[in-house]
């Protein structure tokens, strides 16, 4: 018998400023109707908790494309198991979600890209308005809100390349996510 593993599926910019809608009630049901097990999403912004067996680059495939066969969206997603993101989060840096002065971001690296290629594309950054650190496909991310818009990862959107192989969600969000126990 084949064991399941949990994972996360964290759909790029969906019910972003009006683009990419999808309802979760019904991306839930897809997800079910595919045959995946456990499913359960997490506020509004496309994450969703399933269970299955298959591994990673299969799951980023078939999740893809279910997307866009139930919601006509081409949609990237990072599929991270369960297991990985508290691994990340048991390495992440001490001054990550420590400080509430800061906005505190984990950025997913979207398959199969990686995060040191994404890291390289934000460029030096400066101390006295960013911290930046990694583990696996998350990159740990903080910043004083007061000097956010000084910050090199708001100049990433300027990069297409590296804004598209990335999906960011907060440390809130991403504790949550961790937790998931369906």
């Amino acid at each position: 018998m084949i064991a399941m593993k949990k994972y996360i599926a964290l759909l790029r910019g969906v019910n972003v400023g009006g683009k990419n809608k999808i309802a979760m009630p019904e991306l839930k049901a897809a997800f079910e109707q595919r045959g995946f097990k456990k499913v359960a999403t997490y506020i509004n912004s496309g994450n969703v908790m399933f269970e299955s067996e298959l591994d990673e680059d299969s799951l980023k495939t078939i999740c893809e494309k279910l997307v866009f066969e139930t919601f006509d969206l081409r949609i990237p997603i990072c599929i991270i198991s369960v297991n990985e993101l508290k691994d990340a989060l048991s390495h992440a840096p001490d001054w990550w979600d420590n400080s509430p002065d800061n906005k505190h971001n984990a950025i997913f690296v979207i398959q199969p890209h990686l995060a040191q290629d994404i890291i390289s594309k934000i460029g030096d950054t400066k101390p006295e308005y960013e911290k930046i650190s990694f583990h696996g496909k998350v990159i740990f991310w903080s910043a004083p809100i007061r000097t956010y818009q000084r910050t090199r990862l708001t100049k990433i959107v300027d990069d297409k390349s590296a804004y598209n192989a990335i999906t960011i969600r907060n440390s809130n969000t991403t504790l949550k996510l961790a937790g998931y126990d369906k």
